[in-house]
């Protein structure tokens, strides 16, 4: 019997003679044939096998098809020479109307079964291993001697006729250190599964625990390391269990088809990928392509100018708008809030910075199909039912939000807002909270405008909201401002305190995840709207939040491109604001201008720079 020792650099023809003799000891092929394509395989009917190839270029993340045979072919010339796909796998897997009937070293006995059946070879996720080392990053599995990790997730794959199931993951535990190296090793070898389709906490796919993987080996994490997980072809496996074929044979999970191709013929998959961490609790991170990602850092230094010349250069902090967006991007359901009562002797006493910004990012959210609700204060909610229905009517929102009020009852209000009974453990209503341009509780207790008068009896605490999204997993926040006593620049405090005209007094003490400092609020608003249509077009970014099952979204731009925010609109928009006594920040005028600024030549440019 052939141990292991020297396997990894054995051409392939040659490993597949040794394995047809059936003369090793190993358990998996990871690690061997070094540096050439590795396939699962599927042995179904031929008449299922239309549907089965459609189910493949419906889910390419999992299944990229490499070859489909003709019904009882079984060699491969176009992948592999002499080779016979009835002995070349180190193990198979018989199933019968979807149970597993049976491991098997050879298929020769079903010889006439299989002159009915059509072969599929599909890629796999060992054929990227060597890239991976040549990073310079550590193969777990193989350093441990064992088979990959392989689990089932709560993702559904795209059914086709009898084909559905959900999307199947091999997990290797990478340095934090080299994740966007790995993920920039993998993401050009689309088939071997190309980048990974998440980055971190498990429990986000569905997967309980990682010591009990449902196929493969339990892979032990080093100190430092981040789990990451690949499309893994044993989705095939689950789809043939799952549509009963009468029979139908696999390989058994980490007992590939070695084949002739080397992994040279690489595909660059919409340019060069980055990682950015979007949350601690639970740990996540997402992928973007270097283009996206300067495209947004673009929008950020944009509004990043100071007409006021308040200071704002010290409150902020680099990639701020991207890490945020990505964390939107990924939410299904978003809470926005606005509304500073700054004008407090005037009714309305709102000032027009923050709710045109505000619908600007619900706009894009309703189009990119989130769940999307404004929380405001209880003596605001007819005026803000008044701008809802005008931004409807404008053609700025497709439909209506829900609008709701906060108030403070009891110690957990708004636990029992956000969460089912109060429960943080239990799923929130929302994943994502936003305020911009909304008066935030300074360190003291109150609320102060720019002049340092206290405003707090016009204002009702959401502030509260974000304090308990703090304890919440799964729940990010973002604070959009411009002169640091908004609500979520208490992570910029320290800043506001030491650079901000009365900031020592009026500085923000409620934190948010993400900070995004701009000019004016407004322009932050208009920021992210524009960042999430780059995000939404990003072929990476698509990929990773579709977990590579599906078809790519990133040709239907015509449905979010319309509700991004334009100069028409705005300036509709803002003259509703004045006819409804809604007044310009700095001068308290009735005028069509936002913090003193006109709209025309500033507001307009700026809209027009971000477009």
């Amino acid at each position: 019997m052939l141990l292991t020792g020297g396997l990894k650099s054995l051409l392939p023809h040659v490993l597949r003679r040794i394995i047809r003799c059936n003369r090793l000891t190993i358990s998996n092929t990871s690690g061997m044939a070094e540096g050439y394509k590795q396939a699962n395989v599927v042995i179904l009917h031929k008449s299922l096998a239309d549907d089965f190839e459609k189910f493949c270029h419906a889910n390419d993340g999992p299944l990229p098809l490499l070859h489909r045979s003709q019904a009882g072919d079984w060699k491969c010339p176009s992948l592999s020479s002499d080779s016979d796909i009835r002995t070349d796998c180190l193990q198979y897997r018989k199933y019968e109307h979807g149970a597993c009937t049976g491991s098997l070293k050879s298929l020769k006995e079903y010889s006439e079964q299989l002159k009915d059946m059509v072969t599929f070879y599909l890629g796999c996720s060992f054929s990227f291993e060597k890239a991976v080392q040549k990073a310079g990053i550590p193969i777990r599995n193989v350093e441990q001697k064992c088979n990959v990790s392989m689990y089932k997730t709560s993702v559904p794959c795209y059914s086709v006729s009898m084909f559905h199931c959900n999307l199947v993951v091999t997990m290797r535990p990478i340095p934090e250190s080299k994740l966007e190296a790995a993920v920039l090793a993998t993401s050009e070898l689309k088939e071997a599964h190309g980048a990974p389709i998440h980055i971190g906490d498990p429990g986000l796919l569905g997967i309980q625990d990682l010591s009990k993987p449902d196929y493969g080996d339990p892979v032990h994490l080093h100190p430092g390391d981040i789990p990451v997980f690949w499309a893994c072809g044993v989705t095939g496996v689950e789809a043939i269990i799952n549509c009963r074929a009468p029979l139908a044979f696999t390989h058994s999970p980490g007992c590939m088809f070695i084949t002739d191709l080397k992994n040279d013929n690489v595909r660059p998959v919409g340019g060069v990928p980055q990682v950015q961490c979007i949350s601690q609790d639970p740990l996540h991170f997402s992928i973007v392509s270097a283009e996206a990602a300067e495209k947004i850092k673009t929008l950020e230094t944009l509004i990043g100018v100071d007409p006021g010349e308040r200071g704002i250069v010290h409150l902020q902090r680099q990639g701020e708008l991207l890490r945020a967006c990505l964390a939107l991007s990924h939410a299904g359901s978003v809470l926005i809030t606005t509304g500073f009562p700054t004008h407090f002797t005037h009714e309305p006493p709102e000032e027009n910075d923050g709710p045109p910004g505000a619908l600007a990012i619900a706009a894009m959210l309703q189009a990119l199909e989130k769940q999307v609700a404004i929380v405001t204060d209880q003596r605001a909610m007819d005026l803000n039912k008044k701008i809802m229905e005008e931004a409807v009517q404008l053609g700025i929102l497709k439909k209506p939000i829900p609008l709701l009020s906060y108030q403070r009852e009891s110690a957990d209000s708004a636990l029992m807002f956000l969460c089912e009974n109060g429960n943080p453990g239990r799923p929130s209503r929302f994943d994502h909270l936003v305020a911009i341009e909304r008066a935030g509780m300074a360190a003291d207790g109150n609320y102060y405008n720019a002049r340092k008068v206290n405003i707090k009896h016009l204002v009702d605490p959401i502030d509260e909201l974000f304090l308990a999204a703090q304890t919440i997993p799964g729940v990010t926040t973002t604070g959009v401002g411009d002169g640091g006593n908004e609500l979520g620049m208490g992570k910029v405090k320290d800043a506001v305190k030491k650079h901000i005209k009365n900031g020592d007094v009026i500085a923000c003490d409620v934190e948010a995840d993400f900070t995004v400092v701009a000019g004016v609020s407004n322009w932050g608003g208009y920021a992210i709207a524009c960042a999430l249509s780059v995000l939404r077009s990003c072929e990476i970014h698509d990929r990773y939040l579709r977990r590579a099952v599906g078809f790519p979204q990133t040709p239907s731009k015509g449905l979010w491109l319309p509700a991004l925010p334009s100069v028409a609109k705005e300036e509709k928009l803002l003259k509703t604001l004045v006819q409804l006594g809604v007044r310009s920040g700095k001068t308290a005028s009735l005028e069509m201008e936002v913090d003193g600024l006109p709209f025309y030549n500033t507001h307009s440019l700026m809209i027009e720079k971000l477009l």
